[in-house]
């Protein structure tokens, strides 16, 4: 039997339960968890702000493990076996159909509608689908990767569901060298993108958000200034975005903050003929309004949404974490780790954003 913390309902507390392994598909693989991880989706889960979710589910949408059970021949992308006792992790996304219009000719995966996600679009009452739980039923077709030598448990799960998402991002932003970008929002998402910014080539990176631990850590991991929202209003914070870039606004903006008031910011810190990158509004957090000729076509603004993420985000980003995770202090997002039972609390401070990262440990 294996424990997982289960979501009920939202606005319910988590749940242990207890379940029997499963009975192993061929091409299925079983992985004892050695990190889940808990994400600013997982309080939107909570809070039921995103449609089609079948509750009771084991979130946990990015882990890491190691196998203790395989059956049959199953390799990566790049042809390697996996074995039992390898230390792995999995894109979260499945069940992509690959022959739908998105598929096919949109090349645009992440809006197949046949598309599931580990711990978001899968039930509990369907098994072990989620990291929040002692082991992971990989299904047949699940695209695993074994960690790269360097890349340890405890890095990959820092690094979370951050980096595929802000490689996206960076690949939706199309950063230049020389660029002045601006990142709204210093928790996972944010962070890593101001890694890969300025891996792109950005040679000036401001960080915009709260609180000061997440602003400290964002000046570790290389941004160039950052501003406090808790200190300065949106006019400050926009007037000194402007006094940074020459009077200009920054080349590529990138929201990541979650919350819609930082649409119309984000856009007013981003310069003529610049590029607004939205990754942040995973789930409906509400409305806001903007003035379409100020705000887009008298500022001749670019904005791209930006949507999950795919098997490249999920590949590129390991391969980045691989090359260049030495040069960025990323076990240092981690700023607790939780046992199961400890779940709710979790969700309490990652919402109150007492944490850079929570990580469970089941």
């Amino acid at each position: 039997m294996y424990r997982a913390a289960v979501m009920v309902a939202p606005g319910r507390p988590v749940e242990i339960r207890e379940y029997a392994e499963p009975e192993m598909e061929p091409g299925a693989i079983l992985l004892r968890t050695i990190y889940g991880e808990v994400c600013g989706t997982d309080v939107h889960l909570y809070h039921g702000r995103l449609a089609g979710v079948p509750y009771p589910i084991i979130p946990g949408h990015v882990s890491v493990g190691r196998i203790v059970k395989v059956t049959g021949d199953v390799t990566d992308v790049d042809g390697n076996v996996l074995r039992e006792g390898d230390v792995a992790t999995f894109l979260d996304v499945h069940e992509t159909c690959g022959q739908c219009w998105f598929c096919l000719v949109a090349k645009a995966t992440t809006r197949c509608p046949s598309r599931r996600v580990y711990g978001i679009t899968y039930s509990a009452e369907e098994g072990l689908l989620g990291g929040w739980s002692e082991a992971i039923y990989l299904k047949p077709g699940v695209k695993v990767i074994k960690l790269p030598q360097g890349v340890t448990p405890e890095r990959y799960i820092a690094a979370g569901c951050g980096l595929p998402t802000a490689t996206h991002a960076l690949e939706r932003a199309e950063v230049q060298f020389g660029d002045s970008v601006v990142i709204q929002g210093c928790g996972p998402v944010g962070l890593n993108a101001a890694i890969l910014a300025q891996l792109s080539g950005a040679t000036q990176i401001i960080v915009v958000g709260a609180p000061q631990a997440r602003l400290d850590m964002a000046r570790a991991i290389g941004a160039d200034q950052t501003i406090d929202i808790e200190r300065y209003g949106a006019e400050e914070r926009i007037a000194r975005v402007q006094e940074l870039t020459g009077g200009r606004g920054a080349d590529v903006s990138i929201e990541a903050t979650g919350n819609p008031i930082a649409i119309p910011e984000g856009m007013r810190m981003t310069r003529d003929n610049g590029r607004y990158v939205v990754v942040g509004q995973y789930t409906d957090a509400g409305s806001v309004e903007i003035n379409p000729h100020w705000d887009i076509n008298r500022k001749h603004l670019e904005i791209r949404g930006c949507w999950g993420s795919d098997f490249s985000h999920f590949y590129r980003g390991i391969k980045v974490l691989a090359k260049h995770g030495e040069k960025f202090p990323y076990e240092g997002f981690i700023t607790r780790i939780y046992r199961l039972e400890e779940m709710n609390e979790a969700l309490a401070d990652v919402e109150r954003l007492q944490v850079v990262k929570a990580v469970v440990q089941p």
